[in-house]
């Protein structure tokens, strides 16, 4: 069936605490340090969660969509609640006012406080609509959405008032379309497959900017050519999904039930990867997104605000942006509102403030020895931290820790300097070059602990010609005891 977006305030109380991660997600990288747009970083923008119209898609290889698929078991007449969130490109000029009372668009307009320059500035757009779960059976629900063009003019005024210039915004249309069905499953369990697919349906192409000159062209006269900065203002941006239900809950695609990890594996999830959000302990709410994240993701409580750039901590982001010139600030203050609001918190962060966020313990492990597991200590109180008179690493200490001999206990077996492992890597913790080593055999070099009371096996894989020189140089390769499975022969 076709339907139109059924408003409701349901799910604002329910994704309270996801839309928190939520908002992360979507200005993940909205604008880089040093915060001007002159910045190399900030000149190429948009780079993940993109879905762009079919036209551009189609010739780029670019999304045009995303799906999302989960499980879920609703109870009872059973409501679903989705939220689409995006970013809506929006194209800004600068114009400077003339004696004659006319406006001539500039490179740069020089403020008191800030320099104005052009630049792409991201609008939240929602779609929020909430179905009963039983209406997504058979063909399912389709709820088309648009954004209509438009065009708005800001005014500048000097520190005396006067008007000396104008913003001007310009906000292309954008169509797409949401689809929504429900899958039963067979099995002892009512559990059905919930596909959410979120598709950019614009019917905007390149060459109808090339016919009409658009200001989106680079280049001029017939040698005028659409690139990628055209098609963004008619994209979807940093797009994810968040969805709830007021009776049942869904199943974690990361760590499902035993039960149902075969039908976990079988769903198809496209461009994005839903995990389970909101308060912990609850499985109501799903956000799907652009980024991996774990289940029941969270800010930290030490972060004090937006800083747009996770790839940097915090703090040395803090640090950065207070060092920065005036006129460097003037020009972040003029790129963009949020990048004027990061210079504001730097400039204005007091010092127990910065000092929260030099590091943060979120958990102690005892090594009580080397064929012990780790006992595990939460800490809710830092006041309140188990700590043993004598860590392990404390010289002092008589059994401290030492790599040539310490042994762990995996699946039964002693495990240590000399053991022969098989390689599995972790796929929700490794990189890409790890992957390559699935199945490979290795030979265990050394057990390692680090401060934290973590465990980490030092290895070397078998055949590789520049063994003997890694082992020299004791540059090992490194994976965590659920990554490795002792061979038979050990």
């Amino acid at each position: 069936m076709t339907g139109s977006p059924t408003t409701t305030t349901a799910p604002d109380s329910r994704f309270a605490v996801a839309r928190q991660v939520a908002d992360a997600v979507l200005l993940e990288g909205y604008v880089l340090y040093p915060y001007r747009a002159s910045a190399a970083k900030n000149r190429l923008r948009w780079q993940f969660g993109v879905l762009v119209p079919p036209a551009w898609g189609r010739a780029h290889d670019e999304h045009v969509f995303q799906q999302t698929e989960v499980l879920m078991e609703p109870r009872g007449g059973a409501t679903l609640a989705l939220e689409l969130r995006f970013l809506h490109a929006q194209r800004r000029t600068v114009q400077q006012a003339l004696d004659d009372g006319e406006f001539a668009e500039v490179p740069e307009l020089h403020l008191a406080d800030r320099v104005l320059v052009p630049w792409d500035e991201g609008t939240e757009e929602r779609v929020e609509l909430s179905v009963p779960v039983a209406e997504l059976a058979d063909g399912g629900v389709v709820i088309p959405f648009r954004r209509p063009a438009r065009d708005d003019v800001e005014a500048v005024h000097d520190a005396d008032g006067r008007i000396v210039g104008r913003l001007v915004r310009r906000t292309e249309e954008i169509e797409g379309v949401v689809r929504l069905r429900a899958t039963e499953l067979d099995g002892a369990y009512r559990v059905l497959r919930l596909r959410a697919v979120v598709e950019n349906t614009s019917p905007w192409t390149p060459e109808s900017d090339r016919e009409a000159g658009s200001g989106a062209t680079r280049g001029t006269g017939s040698a005028r050519s659409v690139d990628r900065e055209a098609a963004l203002p008619r994209s979807l941006v940093a797009a994810h999904l968040l969805l709830g239900l007021d009776s049942g809950s869904f199943l974690s695609m990361t760590d499902p039930p035993e039960w149902a990890r075969e039908a976990v594996a079988a769903c198809a999830n496209r461009h994005t990867w839903p995990v389970l959000a909101g308060e912990p302990g609850r499985a109501d709410v799903v956000l799907s997104s652009p980024i991996i994240l774990e289940d029941h993701p969270a800010i930290a409580p030490e972060s004090v605000g937006a800083m747009y750039d996770a790839t940097e901590i915090d703090e040395i982001l803090a640090l950065r942006t207070a060092a920065l010139t005036d006129q460097e600030k003037r020009e972040a203050r003029g790129t963009d509102a949020r990048a004027a609001a990061v210079i504001d918190l730097a400039d204005s962060m007091p010092p127990e403030v910065l000092e929260r966020l030099h590091g943060a313990v979120r958990a102690l492990r005892e090594v009580t020895g080397p064929d012990q597991p780790p006992l595990i200590a939460e800490l809710p109180d830092p006041d309140l931290v188990f700590r043993p008179d004598t860590p392990w690493w404390d010289p002092a200490r008589a059994d401290t820790a030492d790599p040539a001999r310490d042994r762990i206990t995996i699946d039964g077996t002693s495990v240590g300097p000399g053991t022969r492992v098989l390689l599995r890597p972790g796929l929700r913790r490794t990189d890409a070059q790890d992957l390559f080593l699935q199945g490979r055999a290795a030979l265990v070099e050394a057990v390692l602990h680090d401060v934290d009371g973590g465990v980490h096996l030092a290895v070397t894989v078998e055949d590789d010609p520049g063994a003997d020189i890694r082992r020299e140089q004791g540059r090992f390769l490194y994976f965590q005891p659920d990554e490795v499975t002792p061979l038979e022969d050990a």
